[in-house]
């Protein structure tokens, strides 16, 4: 294998080179076995490629010092010409000095140079400027202008050059001496003013562009411009608004005088603002007016409504109009002119809003109550009505007549979102016409009427009126309507609520009225749930009353004493199963009108009523062993009615009832063993007893000496 410096690039490996060396010598692989393995042929072989490469080693050390000696010399030479090069730069940079040295100077005496020529110059050209201005003012003087700048039309710009400063000059002038002249000068200046409109004018309508441009340029400088401005304002809404919508158009005429004014006059943002305020105060004043002052004289709602839609489209349109540029307040000239508008209107708003609303609202009741045939009882204030009231509270004494209502509650639903409506459009126009400083205030008015209708005028009546119309606790065969009074009163309270915390919250958030509002929310949420609590109770109260009377009509001594021990059939008595079909409707009828923890503290209430109903009851009679058993039946049944309460409590007092009734029951040698039972043993001793003399055998069985 010839040795060369390219067995040796990189990635070398020395095993492996060992390797293919071995391999290519005759005798020195593993070809042909272990016979054919020659030592001495490899080791030979070895020691020649170790003195080739000994060889290889001298020659390339030979080429790496020649190479490293080239580097070197090339170096040397390399630094050379750099040093040449650096000392050339210096000379160069040493006459770029030299060179700006001399520019500087030769600038500086050409700059004063043209100041010197300049002060010539200047004062030539005002003589001169001055001698055509004399000429010019000659032939005023004389009466008669030659000048063809005054004779030819196509000159008038020139023309109104001289004349502008002819008029100038004028007004310096003593009126005595040249009273002829100046007014000579005044009337070809208002000549030419005049000519010059007009010619802008018939610019404009030929949509000359440049034209306008170059004559608003001339009158720039004339008294006249400003009514060339009004002209070019004029002329631009001349068929603009064709159609109903005056907003519209007024949108997009404005966006197409934008876009000129920037190509014909020096002061775009001046004419844009100038236009805009045109508008305003032209037409869109007189269209307001015209459309407010008519509803005005008709009707209030009609008016309301033209108001805040005329408001609102025109804040939608100073809106868009803020795109352009109308000079550096945009925004406080946009809300001045929408002031002088619509200021007089607003000033009166919120009394208007409010007396309308109070005649809207106090209609919308007196419709619903004609509709019930319904004339509005007056619900009494004062002394003796608060006595009554709070002695009606605390003893449910039904002081004063029964109100039979038929079922009618007197709460509508329907007459609810009415009210709810009317008011929230009323808010809504309040967020948008009232002054934010005035806004907390209007809004709590608004606020104060819809307590005063919904809450006190229809809520409160018609629980006032629920009140009247329950029934004494003694009445008979009577039906109770004041839960269906609390379930729409519920729902109707829950709508009120939704409307304060969604449109009038927003209102008064940030305002001193938010904690008044929260208080009078409070204080007619708190009168309302006093009256529910009374009419609740007294219905319960009312509810119990017709149990005792079933229980009084359908109850029988004979029913737990029966005269024939061995001949009764029945599961259980009668009373208990009209008590129990009259207590399942009940219970669903509360169930339905309340709500949340509301259904269980009524059903609690109710419960702990019907048991102490029951356990009063049962102890007016006396029972004998087949007695017991029946009663027992029906405290089973009465217990099945409490399950439905699923009042945990409810049921722990029927437990424990039907615990008592089995000791009416219970064998004589048992009784002690059973009112030490679970249910009983926590129970006074007397209550026990005074069960257990319940019983027939009582006496004869000597079941006193239990207890004693």
């Amino acid at each position: 294998m010839a040795t060369t410096a390219d067995l040796f690039e990189e990635p070398f490996d020395a095993d492996e080179y060992i390797e293919r060396l071995a391999w290519r010598t005759p005798g020195g692989g593993s070809k042909g076995g272990a016979e054919a393995f020659d030592p001495r042929r490899l080791l030979e072989e070895f020691v020649l490629h170790i003195d080739e490469l000994k060889m290889l080693d001298d020659r390339i050390q030979k080429r790496v010092e020649k190479l490293e000696q080239q580097c070197q010399r090339e170096a040397k030479e390399f630094a050379k010409k750099v040093q040449d090069l650096q000392k050339s730069n210096q000379v160069a940079f040493q006459h770029f000095q030299e060179l700006d040295e001399h520019i500087s100077y030769v600038a500086t005496k050409v700059c004063h140079l043209g100041d010197q020529l300049e002060g010539v110059n200047t004062p030539r050209q005002r003589a001169v400027e001055a001698q055509k201005l004399m000429k010019y003012f000659n032939e005023f003087l004389d009466g008669e202008l030659k000048s063809d700048v005054f004779t030819n039309p196509e000159k008038i710009k020139e023309a109104a050059d001289i004349i502008q400063k002819l008029h100038l000059i004028a007004q310096e002038l003593p009126f005595d001496r040249f009273a002829e002249v100046k007014s000579k000068i005044a009337s070809k200046y208002h000549n030419l003013e005049c000519q010059l409109i007009q010619e802008f004018t018939s610019a404009q309508k030929k949509g000359e562009m440049s034209r306008m441009r170059e004559v608003a340029a001339v009158l720039l400088h004339f008294k006249g411009y400003s009514h060339c401005v009004d002209v070019y304002i004029k002329q631009c809404q001349e068929g603009a608004f064709l159609r109903d919508d005056i907003f519209e158009d007024a949108a997009i005429l404005c966006q197409r005088v934008n876009k000129q004014v920037g190509e014909i006059f020096s002061s775009p943002e001046t004419v844009m603002a100038r236009f805009i305020q045109n508008i305003f105060e032209i037409k869109l004043q007189t269209r307001i007016k015209e459309c407010l002052e008519d509803s005005k004289r008709s009707e209030a709602e009609q008016y309301l409504k033209n108001l805040y839609d005329l408001y609102s489209r025109t804040t939608n349109l100073s809106s868009k109009l803020t795109e352009f540029n109308l000079g550096t307040d945009k925004q406080t000239f946009l809300s001045k002119l929408i002031k002088s508008i619509f200021i007089t209107y607003l000033e009166s708003y919120i009394e208007i809003e409010t007396c309308y609303l109070k005649n809207r609202c106090g209609s919308v009741l007196h419709r619903y109550y004609d509709s019930k045939n319904h004339q509005k009882r007056p619900v009494g204030t004062g002394g003796i009505q608060d006595l009554k009231e709070r002695i009606r509270q605390r003893t449910n004494l039904p002081l004063g007549p029964s109100i039979d209502t038929h079922g009618e509650t007197f709460l509508s639903q329907e007459v609810v979102v009415n009210l709810l409506q009317e008011t929230r459009q009323a808010f809504e126009r309040c967020q948008r016409l009232s002054d934010p400083s005035d806004l907390p205030k209007n809004a709590f008015q608004i606020f104060s009427i819809l307590v005063e209708y919904l809450c006190v005028e229809h809520i409160d009546y018609a629980l006032e009126i629920g009140l009247s119309a329950i029934p004494s606790a003694d009445s008979r065969n009577v039906n109770l309507y004041f839960f269906d009074v609390v379930q729409q009163a519920n729902t109707i309270f829950h709508l009120f609520d939704k409307q304060f915390n969604d449109h009038l919250m927003p209102l008064i958030s940030s305002s001193p009225k938010l904690a008044e509002c929260l208080q009078k929310k409070k204080e007619i949420i708190e009168q309302m749930e006093v009256k529910l609590d009374t009419g609740i109770d007294r219905t319960l109260n009312c509810m119990i009353g017709q149990m005792k009377q079933i229980l009084a009509a359908e109850q029988k001594k004979t029913d737990f004493k029966p005269e024939d021990e061995n001949n009764v059939l029945i599961q259980y008595t009668s009373a208990c199963v009209k008590v129990c079909g009259y207590i399942r409707k009940q219970v669903e009828k509360i169930k339905n009108s309340m709500d949340g923890k509301n259904v269980d503290t009524v059903l609690t209430e109710f419960g702990v009523r019907f048991h102490r109903l029951i356990y009063e009851h049962l102890q007016q009679y006396s029972y004998s062993s087949m007695g017991g058993m029946l009663a027992i039946c029906d405290v089973a049944e009465y217990r099945k009615c409490a399950k439905e309460f699923k009042i945990q409590l409810v049921l722990q007092l029927f437990d424990t009832l039907h615990a008592l009734c089995n000791l009416l029951v219970v064998a004589p040698d048992n009784l002690k063993q059973v009112c030490s039972g679970e249910q009983l043993t926590n129970l006074d001793k007397n209550i026990l007893h005074a069960f257990v003399q319940l019983r027939a055998d009582y006496r004869s069985s000597r079941l006193g000496r239990h207890f004693s």
